[in-house]
């Protein structure tokens, strides 16, 4: 099983360059799985027995099962989509020196930017094109070595390994080719997309390192890839999600976009999207607002994101007591100022959860000294009000362009999600009774 988990987790990244890409991927294997296609402009009409999927913005994307009509709550997962990138401004081409032309970019998200140079780079994303008379959205990957953003040599830089600070407006601007005709990447992105290219009306556009991923370690006991966060975590709890057996509530996975720049979009976890969704299986359903407030007392939420591994070279870094290690398993995450959103309640039941199916967990929190980021849990909970536990996966290099992670943390993922998405809660005054 680990082996083919981690064929399957490297062709999902390999085909998954961007988050459009990663949401087409999910969509296929749904389809592929006979899962319906609903959509948020039409009418839903829900079945016992059903299986569905709806996508907004070609980059968040939920999936749900509906085991019976008077199901008792929802089971919940969330990951994302987005990974920290450089996006390709619409006025693209910079005529530069050295009889140079590159691309204008800026970051997206908090990345690492050195981890960028020196390595073949291409573009990928969606571009919005004139259709039929509408308009329509079209994914677009060049998929060969078309990029690369040339660092500084060392004789003309004698500081650069003492640590050069990067200006994005300067330095990581990637060489496309000499000086020639203007156009000519609008023309290739149009090529790609296959229209004319005046049928290219705006594009969301973003570099990927060509660097595939691969297994290595003396054992290949780690996997080295670009995007494991999130996508190892969306790899793990759709597999999960998948293989489940059909319990008393509604299974939903969600995959938001917009994590890395903080949620705060239609498609991302700050929106309405989550709570729409559910409330529309309910009504559909023919669920009363009473009901659908009383299944959310007895659902729960999964908010799957990577975790940063004890670094063997700067353990000083970690927290000596709760640092998770490759390969040691799932990570359950805390934070007393409540950026991930783990409590007593929550970490109790997806422990047990775990324990039950023999699956490791290990803790995470921050150095006390040390800020760290926030994830989807807390965002989510905001407007869905419901216990939540912030897991993830242990990994190194978090943010670069190529991550390095556990091979069998994946597989305890699966193990874990497969079973929580099988469970339901009964929540009353006597506590918490998972079943």
């Amino acid at each position: 099983m680990e082996q083919d988990l981690s064929r399957g987790l490297l062709a999902f990244l390999d085909a998954s360059p961007t988050c459009y890409h990663a949401v087409e991927e999910l969509t296929k294997e749904l389809l592929g799985n006979g899962y319906q296609q609903l959509w948020e402009s039409r009418p839903w009409r829900l079945a016992e027995g059903g299986s569905y999927f709806v996508v907004r913005g070609d980059s968040t994307l939920a999936a749900f099962r509906v085991p019976c009509r008077d199901f008792r709550g929802f089971m919940l997962a969330a990951g994302h989509s987005d990974s920290p990138a450089f996006k390709i401004r619409e006025a693209a081409e910079v005529a530069s020196p050295g009889n140079c032309t590159r691309l204008s970019v800026e970051p997206y998200g908090g990345m690492i930017m050195r981890s960028w140079l020196d390595r073949p780079l291409s573009a990928a994303g969606r571009v919005m094109v004139r259709e039929d008379g509408g308009i329509r959205s079209r994914l677009v990957n060049v998929d060969r070595d078309l990029l690369i953003i040339p660092s500084v040599a060392i004789h003309m830089d004698r500081e650069v390994n003492k640590g050069t600070a990067l200006k994005a407006n300067t330095d990581m601007l990637p060489l496309l080719g000499g000086a020639g005709e203007p156009g000519r990447f609008r023309r290739l992105i149009a090529e790609s997309a296959g229209v004319p290219e005046d049928g290219v009306l705006s594009t969301e556009l973003f570099l990927y390192p060509r660097t595939p991923g691969v297994l290595m370690g003396i054992d290949g006991e780690f996997i080295a890839a670009p995007r494991l966060d999130d996508l190892q975590c969306v790899f793990g709890c759709f597999r999960g999600f998948l293989a489940a057996e059909a319990g008393a509530s509604v299974p939903v996975l969600c995959v938001f976009n917009n994590e890395e720049v903080g949620s705060g979009t239609r498609q991302g976890a700050d929106s309405t999207f989550l709570t729409d969704v559910l409330e529309r299986i309910s009504d559909s359903l023919g669920r009363s607002a009473e009901e659908h407030h009383a299944a959310l007392a007895n659902s729960f939420l999964v908010s799957a994101d990577n975790a940063h591994a004890l670094h063997p070279a700067h353990p000083e870094y970690g927290d000596p007591q709760e640092s998770p290690v490759l390969n040691g398993g799932v990570v359950i995450k805390y934070n007393a100022n409540q950026r991930y959103t783990t409590d007593a309640v929550s970490a109790a039941v997806f422990g047990q959860i775990c324990a039950e199916e023999g699956v490791p967990v290990q803790r995470y929190s921050n150095r006390a000294d040390l800020p760290g980021g926030s994830t989807l849990g807390n965002i989510s909970s905001a407007h869905l009000s419901v216990p939540t536990v912030d897991i993830g996966l242990p990994q190194l290099a978090m943010h670069s362009a190529c991550e390095v992670a556990g091979v069998r943390d994946t597989e305890a993922l699966v193990k874990a999600m497969t079973a929580y998405y099988g469970k339901s809660l009964r929540t009353g005054p006597e506590g918490i009774e998972i079943l």
